[in-house]
């Protein structure tokens, strides 16, 4: 008798738990072997990235671009010759303090200069002036001719000494000159074109330095026209513009 209320207890209690939502239905073998399958789709459906080692690749070769040659003299005949024209300040003192003829005198008077560079060292020039502008006093007449020792200073300016001969008169109120002697100069040129190789016309290695360059340029020089202790001061500053062939 009392296992009989023992077990319409028990079934009493399994429908008020069915009834309540409660699941106490046992899991059977295939629901197990489902979940498994699942858990290994799913794992092998998980992809791990995997870090890749970088791979050198090497760069295309650059096609290098031409080189263009500056042209090169080849054999022609070296020309050396220029030529220039200026204007002169000239400065008279007179060498005697005698009441009549004695004094100085500034005036003007215009230059030109023709000559040939050997090469960048040394050189060859006629020049001559004459006066334009003057009181009368010591009117100027003089021709020379000079070595030219040259000194080039970079590609455009060339530093030059002036050592020769020349023959200097004056005319007019001031003590007269009549002389022929030593006649002595220092000067600077400036090459004011663009330097520009040209094939077939230069052969010399100087050329393009220190005012060397067919061109036009500048020059500014002093000289003394006559070296001598007995003569009048004779000193001219000279500017100009000059063509070198």
């Amino acid at each position: 008798m009392n296992n009989i209320k023992l077990s319409i207890i028990a079934l009493v209690t399994l429908g008020n738990l069915g009834y309540a939502g409660g699941d106490i239905s046992p899991v059977t073998v295939y629901e197990t072997d489902d979940a498994n399958m699942a858990t290994e789709a799913y794992e092998e459906a998980v992809v791990v990235p995997v870090e890749e080692e970088p791979v050198y690749v090497a760069p295309l070769p650059v096609k290098p671009e031409p080189v263009k040659e500056t042209p090169v003299a080849t054999g022609a005949a070296a020309n050396g010759f220029y030529a220039g024209l200026g204007i002169t300040g000239v400065k008279y003192s007179s060498a005697c303090n005698c009441p009549v003829g004695g004094g100085s005198e500034n005036n003007i008077a215009a230059v030109g200069r023709v000559g040939y560079d050997f090469n960048r060292y040394i050189g060859l020039e006629v020049r001559g002036m004459t006066t334009v502008s003057g009181d009368g006093g010591a009117d100027v007449e003089h021709v020379g001719l000079f070595v030219k020792p040259m000194l080039p200073v970079g590609d455009v300016t060339n530093i030059y000494a002036l050592l020769g001969a020349a023959k200097t008169k004056t005319t007019g109120s001031l003590q007269n000159v009549d002389a022929e002697g030593l006649a002595l100069g220092a000067g600077v040129e400036f090459d004011i074109s663009e330097d520009v190789p040209k094939a077939g016309r230069y052969a010399r290695s100087f050329d393009g330095q220190g005012n060397q360059e067919t061109g036009v340029g500048l020059f500014v020089d002093y000289e003394r026209l006559v070296v001598d202790s007995d003569a009048p001061d004779l000193d001219t500053i000279s500017a100009g513009v000059t063509y070198d062939f």
